[in-house]
């Protein structure tokens, strides 16, 4: 089984995580800071991006996440207009355990492949935040802090991951995505929340 069919069985396997319904302020730069460092699947996801980008090393370490903070705004943007986008939650629940696959399993993709698996996930992260922002300067603040809070937990992810590979401890990144995996699993079986 490819990497593909197992995505493709964990979005049509999984239920809403809800974890994007009435989570606090968002209307403005602080609140957008502040949430993605709220929840683990905001946070397992993010870091995982930056894992999986640091093993992948080269272009990929700038070009993934680079991929899913532009994505994400794009996601951002289509949910404060209004548009509908299917399946939001379960892709998000989905994201936590596919990226922790790959860093888990240390897949080797082209990065140019690797971008449009990070930013197909970053698109519906952004949806469920913008849809819940106001539709003025303030929701566009949240989105730009929210934003530079997902830059910096890619950038913990990586440094993470090369802190690891120059103390020679690099199978620790692998077990940090195996983590992530069982941080979706747990959020799918409502373990936590």
């Amino acid at each position: 089984m490819n990497v593909f069919s197992i995505i493709a069985l964990l979005f049509l396997g999984v239920t809403p995580a809800l974890a994007h319904v009435g989570h606090g302020a968002t209307e403005s730069f602080a609140a957008g800071i502040a949430h993605p460092f709220g929840g683990l699947d905001h946070v397992a996801v993010m870091v995982a991006v930056g894992l999986w980008a640091a093993l992948q090393g080269g272009w990929a370490l700038w070009a993934w996440p680079c991929a899913f903070v532009g994505v994400m705004l794009i996601g951002g943007a289509l949910g404060m207009s209004h548009v509908a986008l299917p399946f939001v939650e379960p892709a998000i629940l989905a994201s936590v355990v596919a990226l922790g696959l790959m860093v888990a399993l240390a897949v080797d993709m082209p990065v140019a492949l690797g971008a449009l698996v990070v930013g197909g996930f970053a698109l519906f992260h952004g949806h469920a935040h913008g849809s819940e922002v106001a539709e003025n300067l303030a929701g566009i603040e949240y989105m730009a802090g929210f934003a530079l809070a997902t830059a910096t937990l890619h950038l913990t992810g990586i440094g993470f991951a090369q802190l690891m590979t120059r103390n020679a401890l690099r199978p620790l990144i692998r077990v940090a995505g195996a983590v992530c995996v069982v941080i979706g699993g747990a959020l799918y079986a409502g373990v936590i929340a």
